[in-house]
């Protein structure tokens, strides 16, 4: 009977699939808001990562983000930067932002698992990873703005 109810657990929690907070110990975490082409303003719940090491990682194995949930890379300097997907499973909406906060790119929906080079296009200070097909629903575009982080 404990083997059996062991199992179910375990199945129960595969199932509901690999959290942000399973793999992210150590990620600091902050608040930001972005405004939208809808005339909106929207808070979301970030994941920071500001280590090489946390830059490798980002958000490999994760397998679910809530609605408002994402990571936020954050650089030392302004630089075009190049994101894969590799070990990624689910598909993220990436946003390429300048130290200013505008957003400059953002490549929708994009494939997981790849290892297909994903580039900023120019120098940007930060790169935002949020569930895919987020910036369509919130009708987030280029030259929109992340506000705040704290």
């Amino acid at each position: 009977m404990t083997v059996a109810i062991t199992l179910a657990i375990a199945l129960a929690d595969a199932a509901s699939g690999a959290r942000p907070a399973e793999y992210l110990r150590g990620f600091g975490q902050a608040r930001s808001i972005i405004e939208s082409s809808a005339n909106r303003c929207l808070l979301l719940e970030l994941w920071l990562a500001e280590t090489s090491a946390q830059h490798r990682q980002g958000l490999m194995h994760i397998e679910q983000l809530e609605e408002a949930e994402g990571m936020l890379f954050i650089y030392d300097r302004d630089a075009t930067v190049s994101m894969w997907m590799k070990n990624t499973r689910l598909p993220l909406d990436m946003l390429f932002i300048r130290g200013d906060g505008e957003i400059v790119r953002i490549a929708r929906r994009t494939e997981p698992m790849s290892t297909r080079s994903i580039s900023s296009g120019e120098a940007v200070r930060f790169v935002l990873e949020l569930d895919g097909g987020a910036t369509e629903r919130w009708k987030i575009e280029p030259g929109n703005r992340l506000l705040t982080i704290n």
